[in-house]
């Protein structure tokens, strides 16, 4: 994977909180775009083209399961990591149901989380080989 940028996106209503993880995540060479709604991230998907999409579940107007059943209709090649600090084990259920790659709950650490993108992006790249 070394020489292949990975691009992110990651969904969060919590400004602070997105712009932070945004920063640590591109510290570890990876290319990081952000969206505060599921409707913005719906929107970017054409213009980032993201391999994954980093996705908090409640957020006001689109729920993180919606926005997650839209990604993989429209875009079903996308992986998406769920992070969320209010996830239920039926939420994560549901979101492996709707072809989610992991479910993390929140504060995730910042190693495992790249880790978990990096070995998406792997399973992704060996999927369309």
């Amino acid at each position: 994977m070394k020489g292949e940028e990975i691009k992110v996106l990651l969904v969060d209503d919590e400004v602070a909180l997105t712009n932070t993880l945004a920063q640590r995540l591109q510290m570890r060479n990876l290319k990081v775009g952000t969206a505060y709604d599921g409707a913005e991230a719906l929107a970017k998907l054409d213009s980032e083209k993201p391999d994954v999409v980093v996705l908090d579940l409640r957020m006001p107007g689109m729920h993180g399961m919606d926005v997650l059943r839209e990604i993989k209709k429209a875009c079903p090649e996308v992986q998406v990591i769920v992070l969320t600090g209010h996830g239920t084990d039926k939420d994560e259920e549901e979101a492996q149901k709707l072809g989610g790659f992991d479910f993390l709950k929140k504060p995730a650490d910042i190693e495992m989380l790249a880790h978990k993108i990096k070995a998406a992006v792997k399973e992704k790249r060996a999927g369309t080989a």
